[in-house]
């Protein structure tokens, strides 16, 4: 029989007497779980955040973006466009130009982002789930085709069923000095509008276009491009796969992940994370202080006790772990309590998000929540300190007792 661990157990599971110890410990165990429970919760948000802008991304952004390492465009040759498809792990490549440009229809006008892709595009199927009306259409019978934004729509009242109001988009001519009551000073594409798409208000002000329409207008060369987009095969490990990309494309250019064009965003809720995760773990020891003081209590209470655990030839060590056995229960008592419910309120929030985000404008319904082993062992291995901490110096002075007359 382990002897500390069934005179703990006794302290703590008596019910001859409820003392103001006793109540005090139970308040140190709820206060535990209390705070265990709002961790592993908050902690789950904020991977279900992060999780659901890396859908939100992956909806419109490829896999792999090439861009120059200087300038805003590069010369994308055939021999290159050779060489990414037939890298290793490669299933698209994408031949982009993308700027600011101004959009008319009929009477109203807006500032858009203009992304000119090849046919290539509508392949990777990325859009198919965010289309809202209309279809993904970009050029058919030599006719070219525009598809927009909701929020362009919204902006130039477009409507899909008139298919004789043009989409006029306007962007300027180098080496033309800047005057808007000049004509000769943009250059002018027209397109029919054959969808609209909405993902989040990040991509709101997107306009596709083909490709060849892109470069006429920005008076780019015919193999002239702003980047190349890069889909992966399913499986590939995006490491590897951004190394050897790397490697083709030479130093002249540099590769991104699409984390890496997102990197801001994800370094912003990370900080938060660990920023909640003190906050909440600073709750955590404060209501373990509770167990500091109910076992110094507890010391004063049983000290005769433990004279005659002494008397009876205990050790200062089993004294020692009668008490760091003690604050265990109290604090694991109340931690594992709180981890399980904080798992089960997560499970059931991602099985039918009963907590909901109350905002109209939002693409999700419910706060995500995801769920991270690592997130659960860290608050364990918190807790577990912080058990360590506020026991030992009670179990210190209990074991001191015996050495004083």
């Amino acid at each position: 029989m382990n002897l500390p661990n069934w005179i703990a157990r006794r302290y703590f599971f008596s019910k001859k007497k409820r003392s103001f110890i006793s109540w005090l410990s139970i308040l140190s165990m709820l206060g535990v779980g209390v705070g265990t429970m709002a961790l592993v919760v908050v902690l789950s948000v904020f991977n279900g955040m992060e999780e659901l802008n890396r859908q939100i991304f992956k909806t419109f952004e490829a896999d792999m973006t090439v861009f120059p390492k200087q300038g805003k465009r590069f010369l994308a040759s055939p021999e290159l466009l050779t060489r990414l498809r037939q890298t290793s792990d490669v299933s698209l490549v994408t031949a982009v130009a993308q700027d600011n440009a101004l959009a008319l229809y009929d009477n109203a006008q807006t500032v858009v982002r203009l992304k000119g892709v090849d046919d290539s595009y509508l392949q990777r199927q990325q859009l198919d789930s965010a289309l809202l009306e209309g279809k993904l259409l970009l050029r058919r019978n030599n006719v070219n085709y525009a598809v927009v934004a909701e929020g362009v729509r919204n902006d130039l009242s477009i409507s899909l069923i008139d298919i004789l109001t043009p989409l006029e988009i306007l962007y300027p001519q180098s080496g033309q000095s800047f005057n808007i009551l000049n004509p000769d000073a943009f250059n002018r594409e027209r397109m029919t509008v054959a969808g609209v798409f909405f993902i989040e208000s990040k991509y709101d002000n997107f306009v596709l276009a083909p490709l060849a329409t892109a470069r006429t207008l920005f008076g780019y060369a015919p193999n002239e491009v702003t980047s190349l987009e890069i889909q992966l095969r399913p499986g590939t490990n995006e490491n590897q796969a951004k190394a050897a990309l790397q490697q083709v494309v030479g130093d002249k250019l540099t590769v991104q992940s699409r984390d890496d064009l997102n990197t801001d965003l994800y370094r912003t809720i990370r900080i938060e994370k660990l920023l909640v995760a003190v906050t909440l773990g600073f709750i955590i020891l404060v209501a373990s202080i509770n167990i500091f003081f109910s076992l110094s209590m507890l010391v004063v209470e049983k000290k005769e006790d433990i004279k005659i655990m002494f008397a009876l030839g205990a050790t200062s060590g089993l004294v020692r772990r009668i008490y760091l056995t003690e604050g265990a229960i109290i604090a694991l008592t109340g931690a594992v309590t709180g981890l399980i419910l904080g798992v089960l309120i997560c499970l059931a929030q991602e099985q039918y998000g009963f907590i909901r985000l109350g905002t109209e404008s939002s693409i999700i319904d419910a706060y995500p929540v995801r769920l991270d082993t690592s997130d659960i062992v860290l608050t364990v291995v918190l807790v577990v300190l912080i058990t360590i901490l506020t026991s030992w110096f009670p179990a210190q002075r209990a074991a001191k007792i015996g050495t004083t007359r």
